[in-house]
């Protein structure tokens, strides 16, 4: 498939993502550090990501995200020169996927753009459970960390690849779980940018984080990655030869 059908793909892809999963916090007027609204949110964006990632895995890889578009690029897995259109792909359908979802929530009487109804991601009196700096930046990269090398294992072979899209909806509804109490679950560039551009002030000033620490769980993941790779790819003929010997 060529490049720009790729990108549509991708860009198609995370604006759905973006759409589904802030959709269970932006239409409803419930705070989302709310028991009920945590799991609703968390399991909104493991099903789009699952039916995204079935729907397009063929065409674009089903990345949706700028951390898992680097993970790839630093295993070795994906070409360096595709970056940059990747993640400027995924971040103009991240801000398609927030505009729809502010027509429709903005239909809501008293809606406002504010981190309990947009899904926005923030830190301090800005995260829903008021987390500091520090807790919401070790969540956002270790739970982007996981989700990338996942992303990467299961996208290894043409066996686990059948089953990727489930592996990767539970992947990140688990890790939503975790990080939507503490940052209303951002671990995605892109999605935190399309949210941060209709919320402005604080969300802008504090989405440099949403960026930093998931791209950086991105970038070690695929080190990880590559080196575990390596070694598996080291280790096998030794194996071979052991077993051969005997």
């Amino acid at each position: 498939m060529k490049l720009g059908e790729r990108l549509a793909v991708e860009a198609a892809g995370t604006a759905w993502l973006v759409f589904v999963g802030c959709a269970s916090s932006a239409l409803n007027g419930s705070a989302p550090a709310q028991g009920w609204i945590v799991f609703e949110m968390a399991a909104a964006f493991g099903l789009a990501q699952a039916v995204a990632a079935y729907a397009c895995g063929r065409a674009s890889s089903a990345h949706f995200n700028p951390a898992v578009t680097i993970g790839y690029a630093i295993a070795g897995r994906f070409p360096t020169r595709d970056v940059a259109p990747y993640i400027a792909a995924q971040t103009l359908g991240a801000l398609a996927g927030a505009a729809l979802l502010a027509i429709v929530a903005s239909g809501r009487p008293g809606f406002a753009f504010t981190v309990s109804d947009f899904g926005s991601n923030g830190y301090g009196e800005h995260s829903p459970g008021e987390y500091a700096l520090g807790a919401v930046l070790t969540v956002e990269l270790t739970m982007t960390f996981a989700f990338v090398l996942i992303h990467l294992f299961v996208s290894g072979s043409q066996q686990r690849r059948r089953a990727a899209p489930a592996a990767l909806g539970a992947c990140l509804t688990a890790v939503s779980l975790i990080a939507i109490p503490v940052s209303n679950g951002g671990m995605n560039p892109a999605r935190s940018t399309g949210c941060a551009l209709f919320v402005g002030d604080w969300a802008l000033d504090q989405l440099w984080l949403f960026w930093a620490a998931p791209m950086l769980g991105g970038i070690v993941a695929g080190m990880v990655h590559r080196r575990a790779t390596r070694r598996r790819a080291r280790i096998a003929p030794g194996l071979g030869g052991q077993s051969g010997g005997a």
